[in-house]
């Protein structure tokens, strides 16, 4: 029978060492290979939806563009027919307004006369208009 040495205990103790940690990093290696597959598999389907929905979103920003363009060109519309209507309110009111008053007030003075000399009664004593604002120079506050 043979002996068996310290040193040949301690080969074998290294040998069954060593395929144990072989067995373990080939079994890591096979799990990362799966998983480096999955991950693989995993980019290619997200790249095959991607692709798509990117045209999509592409397409999506192009047609924004063109709406916002049309409502920037209504817009510059709209603010140029601000402006007409403006002017034209401003035109009819110093076309219009200063002639009107001045009629308006000439057929009242009219009224006024014919009302107050129409019955031959003498004229009253203008009354007085009381204008807010406007301080009554020295001479005309001596004459009352």
């Amino acid at each position: 029978m043979h002996t068996v040495s310290g040193g040949e205990v301690a080969g074998i103790l290294v040998a069954v060492f060593w395929a144990i940690l072989v067995s373990f990093l080939a079994v890591a290696l096979a799990r990362l290979a799966q998983t480096l597959k999955a991950t693989t598999k995993l980019v290619a389907d997200v790249t095959e939806q991607a692709v798509p929905l990117l045209a999509d979103a592409s397409s999506a920003v192009r047609s924004a563009q063109t709406q916002i363009d049309r409502v920037d060109a209504i817009a510059t519309d709209v603010q140029e027919v601000t402006s007409n209507a403006s002017a034209l309110s401003s035109t009819v009111a110093s076309t219009f307004g200063g002639p009107l008053v001045k009629v308006a007030a000439f057929g009242y003075g009219v009224r006024r006369a014919l009302a107050g000399r129409g019955e031959g009664a003498p004229a009253k004593a203008p009354r007085r208009t009381v204008i807010v604002g406007r301080t009554v120079p020295a001479a005309r506050r001596k004459r009352k």
